[in-house]
Protein backbone atom coordinates (compact mmCIF):
# COMPACT_ATOMS: atom_id res chain seq x y z
CA UNK A 1 0.00 0.00 0.00
CA UNK A 2 1.41 3.35 -0.97
CA UNK A 3 1.36 6.42 1.27
CA UNK A 4 -1.42 8.09 -0.75
CA UNK A 5 -3.59 4.98 -0.49
CA UNK A 6 -3.15 4.98 3.27
CA UNK A 7 -4.06 8.68 3.38
CA UNK A 8 -7.29 8.07 1.43
CA UNK A 9 -8.23 5.29 3.85
CA UNK A 10 -7.67 7.60 6.83
CA UNK A 11 -9.83 10.28 5.18
CA UNK A 12 -12.55 7.70 4.47
CA UNK A 13 -12.45 6.44 8.08
CA UNK A 14 -12.80 10.00 9.40
CA UNK A 15 -15.69 10.63 7.00
CA UNK A 16 -17.47 7.47 8.21
CA UNK A 17 -16.89 8.44 11.86
CA UNK A 18 -18.75 11.69 11.17
CA UNK A 19 -21.61 9.55 9.85
CA UNK A 20 -21.68 7.76 13.24
CA UNK A 21 -19.82 4.62 12.24
CA UNK A 22 -17.27 3.16 14.63
CA UNK A 23 -13.98 1.96 13.18
CA UNK A 24 -13.46 -1.69 14.10
CA UNK A 25 -10.38 -2.45 12.02
CA UNK A 26 -8.27 -1.03 9.21
CA UNK A 27 -6.36 -3.07 6.62
CA UNK A 28 -7.68 -6.44 7.76
CA UNK A 29 -5.40 -9.00 6.08
CA UNK A 30 -6.16 -12.60 5.18
CA UNK A 31 -4.58 -15.03 2.77
CA UNK A 32 -7.48 -14.32 0.39
CA UNK A 33 -7.16 -10.56 0.39
CA UNK A 34 -7.51 -7.40 2.38
CA UNK A 35 -10.41 -5.28 3.60
CA UNK A 36 -9.57 -1.57 3.75
CA UNK A 37 -11.94 -0.69 6.61
CA UNK A 38 -14.32 -2.56 8.85
CA UNK A 39 -16.82 -0.23 10.51
CA UNK A 40 -20.08 -0.70 12.37
CA UNK A 41 -23.16 1.16 13.44
CA UNK A 42 -26.12 -0.08 15.49
CA UNK A 43 -27.45 -2.27 12.67
CA UNK A 44 -24.58 -3.20 10.32
CA UNK A 45 -21.00 -4.37 10.28
CA UNK A 46 -19.63 -2.92 7.05
CA UNK A 47 -16.72 -4.15 5.01
CA UNK A 48 -15.54 -1.08 3.15
CA UNK A 49 -13.39 -0.77 0.03
CA UNK A 50 -11.87 2.69 -0.45
CA UNK A 51 -11.28 3.74 -4.07
CA UNK A 52 -9.76 7.01 -5.23
CA UNK A 53 -9.73 8.43 -8.73
CA UNK A 54 -9.04 11.79 -10.31
CA UNK A 55 -12.21 13.86 -10.76
CA UNK A 56 -11.96 13.58 -14.56
CA UNK A 57 -11.45 9.79 -14.59
CA UNK A 58 -13.31 7.91 -17.32
CA UNK A 59 -15.03 5.66 -14.76
CA UNK A 60 -16.36 6.04 -11.23
CA UNK A 61 -14.06 4.70 -8.50
CA UNK A 62 -16.60 1.98 -7.55
CA UNK A 63 -16.37 0.56 -11.05
CA UNK A 64 -12.82 -0.54 -10.21
CA UNK A 65 -14.20 -2.87 -7.53
CA UNK A 66 -14.68 -5.63 -10.08
CA UNK A 67 -16.06 -9.12 -9.46
CA UNK A 68 -12.59 -10.49 -8.69
CA UNK A 69 -12.01 -7.82 -6.02
CA UNK A 70 -15.53 -8.40 -4.65
CA UNK A 71 -14.80 -12.12 -4.27
CA UNK A 72 -11.59 -11.38 -2.36
CA UNK A 73 -13.37 -8.95 -0.04
CA UNK A 74 -16.19 -11.45 0.56
CA UNK A 75 -13.71 -14.26 1.32
CA UNK A 76 -11.87 -12.03 3.79
CA UNK A 77 -15.18 -10.95 5.36
CA UNK A 78 -16.21 -14.59 5.82
CA UNK A 79 -12.97 -15.26 7.70
CA UNK A 80 -13.51 -12.18 9.85
CA UNK A 81 -17.11 -13.20 10.65
CA UNK A 82 -16.06 -16.79 11.42
CA UNK A 83 -13.58 -15.48 14.00
CA UNK A 84 -15.55 -12.56 15.43
CA UNK A 85 -18.88 -12.81 17.23
CA UNK A 86 -21.42 -10.22 16.09
CA UNK A 87 -25.19 -9.95 15.84
CA UNK A 88 -24.88 -7.19 13.24
CA UNK A 89 -25.94 -7.65 9.63
CA UNK A 90 -22.93 -7.71 7.27
CA UNK A 91 -22.84 -5.23 4.40
CA UNK A 92 -20.36 -4.38 1.65
CA UNK A 93 -19.78 -0.68 1.04
CA UNK A 94 -17.50 1.42 -1.14
CA UNK A 95 -16.20 4.89 -0.34
CA UNK A 96 -15.44 6.76 -3.54
CA UNK A 97 -12.90 9.56 -3.27
CA UNK A 98 -12.59 12.06 -6.10
CA UNK A 99 -9.45 14.18 -6.17
CA UNK A 100 -7.97 17.03 -8.15
CA UNK A 101 -4.26 17.79 -7.81
CA UNK A 102 -4.12 15.31 -4.88
CA UNK A 103 -6.78 17.26 -2.97
CA UNK A 104 -10.10 15.65 -2.13
CA UNK A 105 -12.99 17.35 -3.87
CA UNK A 106 -15.66 14.75 -3.06
CA UNK A 107 -16.30 11.67 -0.95
CA UNK A 108 -19.26 9.37 -1.57
CA UNK A 109 -20.31 6.51 0.67
CA UNK A 110 -22.06 3.82 -1.36
CA UNK A 111 -23.94 1.61 1.07
CA UNK A 112 -24.60 -1.97 0.04
CA UNK A 113 -22.44 -1.45 -3.06
CA UNK A 114 -22.34 -5.17 -3.83
CA UNK A 115 -23.72 -8.46 -2.55
CA UNK A 116 -21.91 -11.48 -1.17
CA UNK A 117 -20.38 -13.31 -4.16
Amino acid sequence: MNTKGKLWEIKAANYLRKKRYKLVEANYQTRFGEIDLIVKNRKYICFVEVKQRNFNSVARPAEFVDISKQRKICAAANIYLANTKTDLQPRFDVVEIYTKDNEIISLKHLENAFELV
